[in-house]
């Protein structure tokens, strides 16, 4: 599968879209007003224990205070509690895990990290490990040794990524002298620093793409941004050579983003039916416990009989969701209910298509068995905000139901709001101030029932529209 990277470059953000065989599959997306924190190492102070919870919040100088909780905290030895390691105003380094996303803040550990092209550096460890995805035994061997070769008698350990498959010596001992020349800065500022202040941020979107991104199938990455384009080529040249002659400006009057419809397909990211070649269609709906994904045979009805016409939609649905879950970037718990098939033999092949289209995931996602009324559970690491979280806000009508009380319904509400105040208050008459559907229906459907409002209580009653008012609100006002 050849990979192409597009990154656009504006004052405002930046946003990379990872492009495979000519079909967008990964959109990120970084903005300079709130720029992401993963990665990115405090001087922290514990503000609050949670005994309960096993787990503190930690002030590292954001609006919110972080996360910590005990298992993302190095212990020594089993019954240790977060009560004996710390307390209130007890100062830490932290590095945040996870950035805030909704109404939780950042997530914090303690074990420190620092990433290279080919290794993550862990200062407070002595371990060395192997990414699991590099299988072969004497590969394996063959990392481990030349990390520690290059390690020398300084301390630390060190993580191979799964990139440092049948890399050098030499590029091993760069990433080495690299990241430890990096921990030795942070060492210093840190001694220096203030609590709640920050040490070390990580790289930019655009740099951190060269970094993590750009792997041999990466045939081109392409930036519209002349400055970016010279940075991240002087980037690469240092620490990613055999990336730096596959990054090209794109000076085309066309937007780059235009190219392979990225920007179609960003849009379609963001409605919650998506549509299968086959006729047939997805229903994502997210929420905030979880995403449920609804697959539907649509317009679609076979050649043969009704059992291949949902065999072929699930697994067309099965390669659709896998490619929903990067484009959209959908973390936590997800349900997917495929369309029940009666062959056993059928929903096994839907599961391992779906399991074979998961595996191109960069994100860990973790399948169960379908279970027999066709329901799939996948849960998937959430490490950022979903695409449409980062795009969207609630919509200030419907509060984020996603559905609006009829007028019919809002005209009910009205009429029982003017015979609860006409047993209470004595007036003359009533003006009802609502929507112009909801003043239509008055006029319209409701006329009558209006009419014998009025002689019920024996008062004339109003009517004005408020052009700013939403199909739910309405006032009552005794004149």
């Amino acid at each position: 599968m050849s990979e192409e990277l597009l990154i656009n470059v504006t004052p405002q953000e930046t946003r990379v879209a990872v492009v495979e065989n000519g079909v967008l599959q990964e959109v990120h997306i970084e903005r300079a007003s709130h720029r992401g924190l993963v990665g990115n190492i405090y001087k922290g102070r514990v503000s609050r224990l949670l005994p309960g919870m096993q787990a503190a919040f930690v002030d590292i100088g954001l609006e919110r205070a972080a996360f910590l909780q005990l298992s993302d905290m190095r212990v020594e030895g089993h019954g240790v509690t977060i009560e004996s390691l710390l307390q209130e105003g007890q100062e830490m380094t932290v590095q945040v895990i996870k950035d805030a996303i909704g109404s939780k803040g950042a997530r914090l550990t303690t074990q420190i990290t620092l990433p290279a092209r080919y290794l993550v550096y862990m200062p407070m460890s002595e371990h060395i490990g192997i990414s699991q995805k590099i299988e072969d035994d004497q590969e394996r061997e063959r990392l481990r040794a030349l990390v520690r070769a290059a390690m020398g008698d300084e301390g630390g350990g060190f993580i191979l990524r799964t990139m440092a498959d049948r890399v050098t010596e030499e590029e091993i001992q760069k990433d080495v002298a690299y990241l430890r020349k990096l921990w030795r800065f942070a060492s210093d500022r840190l001694s220096a620093a203030k609590p709640a202040s920050l040490i070390h941020e990580d790289l930019s979107l655009a740099l951190r793409t060269m970094r993590d991104l750009v792997k041999d199938n990466v045939e081109k990455v392409r930036i519209d941004s002349r400055e970016t384009f010279h940075k991240a080529v002087e980037f690469a040249a240092e620490f990613v050579p055999d990336v730096a002659p596959r990054i090209e400006y794109y000076p085309g009057e066309r937007p780059i983003f235009d190219l392979y419809s990225v920007e179609d397909e960003i849009k379609r990211a963001l409605e919650a039916k998506v549509a299968l070649k086959s006729g047939g269609y997805l229903v994502i709906d997210q929420t905030e416990a979880m995403t449920t994904i609804d697959v539907n045979t649509g317009t679609y009805v076979g050649r043969r009989n009704l059992e291949e016409t949902l065999f072929k939609t699930n697994l067309e649905a099965a390669q659709a969701i896998a490619r929903q879950l990067r484009l959209r970037n959908l973390g936590g718990m997800i349900i997917i209910d495929f369309i029940d098939m009666a062959d056993s033999e059928h929903r096994r092949q839907v599961l391992r298509a779906l399991e074979r289209a998961l595996a191109k995931d960069r994100v860990k996602v973790f399948v169960t068995e379908m279970s027999p009324l066709g329901l799939v559970e996948i849960t998937r690491k959430r490490t950022r905000e979903s695409l449409e979280r980062l795009l969207c806000e609630p919509c200030p009508t419907c509060k984020g139901r996603g559905v609006l009380k009829t007028a019919e319904t809002v005209c009910y509400e009205i009429f029982r709001e003017i015979l609860r105040e006409a047993r209470q208050f004595g007036t003359d008459q009533y003006l009802v101030v609502a929507s112009q559907m909801v003043v239509d229906c008055f006029l319209g459907d409701q006329a009558t029932a209006l009419s014998r409002l009025q002689e019920f209580i024996g008062k004339p009653i109003h009517l004005q529209v408020e052009p700013s008012y939403n199909q739910e609100q309405f006032d009552v006002v005794l004149i």
